[in-house]
């Protein structure tokens, strides 16, 4: 009897970034996220608030229930039904949220959109949160950072490729301006893994596929995305024959924050008995990097009690968000 080898597993550096972008780097997961966070807990109102088709809400609800981000709670007995509510392990993703809609309102600020009218209670207004060096009080910045081995550093298996393509996830829309700046760039998986392989320093297209363990033609697909969203720059780097590397743009240098929350979170919830594998360095102040969320204009502490959306009308000044 003849035995069929099995195809070899494409093996790829541990990331706690990686991981975090695994369980949320997805248009639909994005959205049923933004309104937990937006205090939606029923199945019909995640619907009406994100208009995703309830096919697709049950099974991203059933992802996050099994990642342990969500939790099932009855709120009727007959007929039973439940209630979809943040665990501690999901309400830690809301520095993350935060540092999305961060991004959002410094590049793409939309007055009809929720989520970029959310106030800092402390002192009032409009919020464009910062992630902060707990140790020297520093916004944390790309170019301030050094990426170094952690104790659970190490190759991991590839994430397996979803079902789902991209361009069939992108046919239905949210029936509300949300989040659609950020979903177009990181509600694809393989965009959000690409943006943080950029931030750890690979520019050119092997290097990339080496990192990501990703096929080369869908590579090729999202380079050229991410490159007509202003992300991304091509650089000649030889010219026989012709190479190019793939630079990250200021609007896009802007979204580390997000990467080191993400790595912060990743760490905490999904690094295991092995630790971390990765630690970044903040250089001012040569500490291990540990982040805190505050308020850009009063550097009060955020966090989900301390932020709120405006409850008139009265209250959408036109001034735009804090700098």
């Amino acid at each position: 009897m003849t035995e069929v080898a099995s195809p070899a597993v494409q093996m790829v550096r541990a990331s706690s970034a990686a991981r975090a972008l695994n369980l949320i780097g997805d248009r639909w997961t994005l959205l049923a996220l933004y309104a937990a966070f937006m205090g939606q807990t029923r199945f019909d109102g995640f619907v009406k608030l994100t208009g995703m088709a309830r096919s697709l809400l049950v099974d991203r609800l059933g992802r996050l229930e099994t990642a342990g981000v969500l939790e099932k709670r009855p709120y009727q007995e007959r007929p039973v039904r439940h209630g979809y509510h943040l665990t501690a392990m999901g309400k830690d993703l809301y520095d993350a949220a935060l540092m999305i809609l961060r991004w959002e309102t410094r590049w793409h600020y939309d007055e009809t959109s929720p989520s970029h009218l959310i106030r800092h209670s402390t002192c009032g207004r409009p919020l464009v949160a910062e992630l902060v060096c707990k140790a020297c009080e520093r916004p944390v910045e790309a170019r301030d950072v050094e990426l170094v081995p952690g104790p659970g550093a190490g190759l991991e298996p590839a994430p397996r490729a979803r079902l789902q393509r991209r361009s069939t996830a992108e046919t239905a829309q949210p029936l509300a301006p949300m989040l659609e700046r950020s979903i177009a760039v990181l509600g694809d998986r393989w965009t959000a893994h690409l943006l943080a392989a950029a931030f750890y320093g690979r520019r050119r297209f092997n290097d990339l596929q080496a990192e990501l363990g990703v096929a080369t033609n869908i590579l090729a697909d999202r380079l050229a995305r991410l490159t007509a969203l202003g992300m991304l720059e091509r650089r000649l780097y030889q010219a026989r024959p012709e190479r190019w590397e793939y630079r990250l743009t200021d609007e896009a240098r802007d979204l580390f924050p997000l990467i080191a929350a993400l790595m912060a979170w990743g760490d905490r919830w999904l690094a295991g008995e092995a630790g971390p594998p990765e630690v970044l360095i903040h250089k001012p102040c040569g500490t291990a990097l540990e982040v805190r969320t505050r308020c850009g204009a009063c550097h009060g502490a955020v966090d989900v009690k301390s932020t709120r959306l405006p409850e008139t009308l009265s209250e959408r000044e036109r001034e735009g968000p804090a700098t």
